[in-house]
Formats: C-alpha cells, structure tokens, sequence
C-alpha cells in the first residue's frame, strides 16, 4: 500500500500551480474543500494534511455545468 501525498494548504495549493501554472485554486479554496469533507484531510496539531491524490482526483472529476438545482428561476411569491 503506497504513502498518501500529504501536504500543507499552502504547499498543497503551490502543487497545483506547478501543474496548471493558470490554476485558481487558492489555500482557501482547498481548506473549504477539506472542512466540507469533499477531499481527505488529517488534523496534525494546529495543521491541516491535505491528500494531494484526493485534491487532484477532485478537480479532476468536476464538471463545469454543475450548478445547484434552482438557481437562475424566479419564485413565484403565494
């Protein structure tokens, strides 16, 4: 069983700038990401360990017409 690529936010997010130099993923994004359980994380004292497979493997899967169901209709007010 191979060692999960554990790393900081920072590190995490500076990863996939090495991969897509144009990427807009931020810190920020992938600690909202990982506080939402939508990528494998650890707690190490005060630190966050992002998986980096689960990150990529996230953005990855992602399409870009997903959009929350109801928005863009107006309500009708009873």
């Amino acid at each position: 069983m191979p060692l999960p690529r554990m790393r900081l936010l920072k590190e995490a997010a500076a990863e996939i700038k090495q991969i897509d130099p144009g990427s807009a993923v931020t810190p920020y994004f992938i600690r909202q990401l990982a506080l939402g359980g939508k990528i494998k994380s650890v707690m190490a004292g005060r630190k966050r360990l992002i998986n980096l497979d689960s990150l990529i493997e996230y953005l990855d899967n992602q399409c870009e017409s997903e959009s929350p169901e109801g928005t863009g209709k107006i309500k009708r007010i009873s």
